[in-house]
């Protein structure tokens, strides 16, 4: 397969082209800079040197040629306002405009568990983050897309255990970054999981029985 990463320079974005590669997929994404370009260049990445921020949704469309799959992977993390709205916001509406002109059907993004960091205080930068994340999910949810929503927990630079817990509904805890690539190329590849929504969680069940123990049973 043919995969666009939109976060492909990110903790998760970057371990999941690895991940992609070690399957025999082509790996392409979206960089800032050159320098970071140059840099996955020399992973065998090919990347488009834009800001998603001030992209058109037809030159977002025109990087997708080709593409069998893109995956959102792209946040601000509860940054400015301005970046959230920006990148978590109008970024995925403009994503999924732009799929829908390439013809690429396939498109999973990477959310947040609506319950994330509620034992904290949290001030409203980070609030206003959770609420236009799930904003993203309703539309990308309400979509025609085979569209597919990973909504991981708490994210850990742990190396992995290549276990995890994945269902419509999980608990909060912390999960490796690595496991969550694992879990995301696991589902891009898995057909018959479409239009869902995914939570996951550190667990002991080995990803691929985890992702396929979530097939429906009439697909």
């Amino acid at each position: 397969m043919n995969v666009f990463i939109i976060g492909i320079n990110g903790g998760v974005g970057r371990l999941l082209s690895r991940q992609l590669q070690e399957r025999g997929d082509g790996v392409y994404g979206l960089v800032r800079q050159r320098e970071q370009q140059a840099e996955l260049e020399k992973e065998g990445l090919s990347t488009t040197v834009r800001d998603l921020s001030i992209m058109t949704v037809n030159e977002l469309a025109a990087a997708f040629d080709n593409m069998d799959a893109i995956v959102f992977s792209a946040g601000s993390n509860g940054g400015s306002r301005e970046a959230t709205k920006a990148i978590d916001g109008d970024g995925i509406e403009k994503a999924i405009d732009a799929a829908r002109i390439a013809g690429v059907d396939r498109f999973l993004s990477v959310s947040v568990l609506p319950e994330s960091w509620r034992e904290r205080a949290l001030g409203d930068d980070v609030e206003y983050y959770f609420a236009i994340k799930k904003s993203a999910d309703v539309i990308l949810s309400r979509s025609d897309l085979d569209w597919v929503i990973l909504r991981p927990s708490m994210l850990t630079d742990d190396p992995g255990s290549g276990t995890v817990s994945l269902g419509p509904a999980e608990h909060h805890d912390q999960v490796a970054r690595k496991d969550v690539a694992r879990t995301l190329a696991e589902l891009i590849h898995e057909s018959r999981i479409s239009r869902q929504i995914l939570e996951l969680n550190a667990g002991s069940m080995p990803i691929s029985a985890a992702v396929r123990a979530n097939v429906p049973a009439d697909a």
